[in-house]
């Protein structure tokens, strides 16, 4: 008998063992389900294990979710299912995980191709969905499992991969690669500092874009775009010649070669955010060839020219030091540092030759070796972080560490203090010891805590990398500085840990001791009292302020507590009010639920913002800060919107926090 026809006898004898067993799964009751859960599960992992599975799981896709495969999860909602959270799914070490993301995404392809009319998800929406899939784990499609994924997945790891193969041969590559475009787009426009993952992505469709079995269709001028940013991005490295060949090309040229090649890399990193390996080469070169064709290769204004004039030797020295082909990226940060003028506030300038001169802790050098490697050495990974951090301070993104306070305190400062910055970098990287006062009570990071233990967190910038772990330990040790107080721990914790300039005035709308709505339309009075132009007289937001938003889902269910930053509230070019705010969850462009979607382009967004509606935004605040010595009246809201405002709230993370008498009354 030959492999295949012992494969097919394999797979139909699997194929009756899971009929069987969803038959079973089918004809008990909803209690009952779980019970029988487990034996579906496994048949369904060993027919995906086998040459035509996935096409024989998408046949049975509609009978499977009618039995009840999907009940109690997500995946039984399709219409709330967010690609990318597809990868997390796929790389699970966890089975059944694995094998419920597969069967939910074949389902999507029936429902796609016609094969199944669902109730809540139209073919056009789950072709979407599953292009976005595909788009998303695009790695998938061309690289073997890693000995990690190996190690953690075992042959799971296959399953996933056999998944896409299937599901873009029927979807197509043209579509994938169109949303794989729109979704860098979308995360460039946000200009984080952190692009390794979006690097990664141009990588994939370049090598997709060199195979000839692979149409990109329309997608493709888009995506020779962006690999053209970093690949291609001037006549003098068109091909992808090497950076060894790139600098000997430089040599030869003369000046105007030499200014077209700075104009076309400034170009393109304004226009994606993202720097080429070629253009630290070019940068580093120009060093000796006078500060008008550096201020081209950055594409400087009037601004950055003259920060450049005034300050070139420092502006040398760090290019000097700062700038690598490994840390090309950082280009940018030093392009907008020299953009915002704060080289011109007087500490700066001075704080950052300190910088230049600093020794690193022993345990500074090794975890950012550890992170980033060894070339180019620690001291030039750090000042490549900070130059990014000063340039992008709305680019601080807080990876997989759980506390955003910290990386919302590291955004503030680089916005707001950028000298205070500076200092807690030399603090962490210099002694491994941060030091900041509570109500005029030293807390050290050293006492509180191993902050040298903490785990490493790879997808952080190297300033976060060595500041993180202190800050947490430190803003744990406030929380625990206000045990027995009555109220929200932030009121007191807040004002003492991001600065003087967060407002002591405090309101919240949620009764700490039982989670229930409180007050929720004085607050929101409060609220437009306090920042909406309309009702405080005009007054714009002058510092950043911290505020406390409760995250949903696209569901609008409740996620959990989340710390931003407030930092304007202006009219949107379409005349609606409109407040702009920092989120440092990597990611700022989200679906809340319920129709409310957070922008972070097209309604007036500069790089780095998020925005919402004002009464949108004012529906999943629930704490914010304001100057007590400026509490103005509150506001006399027209009561249509204030409703409008509440509805969200108790639409969404509010549902099962109104008081006693309000959900009686409901």
């Amino acid at each position: 008998m030959s492999p295949q026809s012992n494969d097919a006898t394999t797979l139909d004898r699997r194929l009756a063992t899971l009929d069987q067993a969803a038959r079973s799964l089918a004809d008990t009751g909803t209690f009952g389900k779980q019970l029988k859960l487990p034996r579906v599960l496994d048949a369904l992992r060993r027919v995906l294990l086998l040459p035509g599975g996935c096409a024989a799981v998408r046949a049975r896709a509609e009978s499977l979710e009618s039995a009840g495969l999907f009940l109690g999860t997500d995946w039984a909602q399709p219409q709330i299912l967010i690609p990318s959270l597809s990868t997390g799914s796929l790389h699970s070490a966890n089975a059944d995980t694995v094998v419920v993301e597969a069967v939910s995404d074949l389902r999507l392809l029936a429902v796609a191709k016609g094969d199944y009319a669902h109730p809540m998800i139209s073919a056009e929406q789950a072709g979407e969905h599953l292009s976005q899939v595909l788009a998303v784990n695009l790695t998938l499609l061309f690289t073997p499992p890693s000995e990690a994924e190996r190690a953690q997945q075992g042959r799971m790891a296959q399953v996933s991969r056999e998944l896409l193969h299937y599901l873009v041969a029927e979807v197509g590559y043209e579509k994938v690669l169109e949303n794989l475009v729109d979704e860098i787009w979308r995360i460039l426009r946000q200009r984080p500092i952190q692009v390794d993952s979006v690097k990664r992505m141009i990588t994939q469709i370049a090598v997709a874009r060199a195979n000839p079995d692979v149409d990109l269709g329309a997608s493709g001028l888009g995506a020779d775009r962006l690999i053209s940013s970093l690949y291609g991005t001037t006549e003098g490295c068109r091909e992808d010649p090497g950076v060894e060949i790139y600098r000997t090309r430089l040599e030869s040229m003369d000046d105007n070669a030499l200014q077209y090649e700075a104009k076309g890399f400034a170009r393109s990193m304004h226009d994606t955010g993202l720097v080429s390996p070629y253009h630290a080469v070019l940068l580093r070169f120009l060093l000796g060839k006078g500060e008008y064709l550096l201020g081209e290769a950055m594409g400087l204004s009037s601004t950055g020219r003259d920060s450049l004039l005034c300050y070139h030797e420092l502006v040398h020295a760090l290019i000097g030091q700062g700038v690598h082909v490994e840390t090309a990226q950082c280009i940018y940060g030093l392009t907008l540092m020299l953009e915002r003028g704060i080289l011109y506030q007087p500490p700066v300038a001075p704080a950052l030759w300190r910088q230049l001169a600093l020794r690193l802790s022993e345990h500074s050098q090794q975890r950012l070796a550890q992170v980033f490697g060894p070339a180019p050495d620690a001291r030039a990974w750090l000042l490549s972080g900070v130059l990014s951090v000063l340039g992008q301070p709305l680019g601080i993104g807080q990876g997989d560490n759980p506390t955003c306070q910290s990386a919302r305190a590291l955004s503030m400062w680089a916005y707001n203090d950028p000298d205070y910055l500076l200092q807690t970098v030399v603090w962490a990287a210099r002694d491994d010891e941060i030091v900041m006062h509570f109500e005029g009570q030293p807390i050290s990071s050293r006492d509180n805590g191993d902050a040298l233990s903490a785990p490493l967190h790879l997808d952080l910038d190297p300033v976060s990398l060595l500041v993180v772990p202190h800050l947490d330990r430190i803003y744990a040790e406030m929380g625990r500085h206000c045990v027995g107080r009555e109220g929200d721990p932030h009121r007191w914790i807040n004002p003492e840990f991001h600065g003087w300039w967060a407002g002591r005035g405090f309101r919240i709308n949620v009764d700490v001791a039982t989670g229930r709505l409180t007050d929720l339309d004085e607050f929101q009075r409060h609220f437009y009292a306090s920042y909406h132009p309309f009702y405080n007289g005009n007054q714009p937001v002058i510092h950043p302020q911290p505020a406390g938003i409760a995250v949903t889902d696209s569901a609008a269910r409740f996620v959990g507590w989340h710390a931003i930053t407030v930092l304007r509230v202006n009219l949107d070019p379409q005349a609606q009010m409109r407040v702009y705010f920092y989120n440092p969850n990597n990611d700022s462009g989200q679906d809340w639920g319920d129709g409310v979607v957070v922008g972070t382009a097209g309604h007036g967004e500069r790089f780095g913002e998020a925005s919402l509606p004002f009464e949108q935004f004012a529906s999943r605040l629930y704490i914010f800060h304001f100057d007590p010595l400026e509490p103005g009246e509150l506001a006399a809201v027209d009561s249509a919107e204030l409703q409008r405002v509440i509805g969200y709230v108790h639409r969404s993370w509010g549902a099962d926090r109104l008081p006693p008498e309000t959900a009686e009354n409901g």
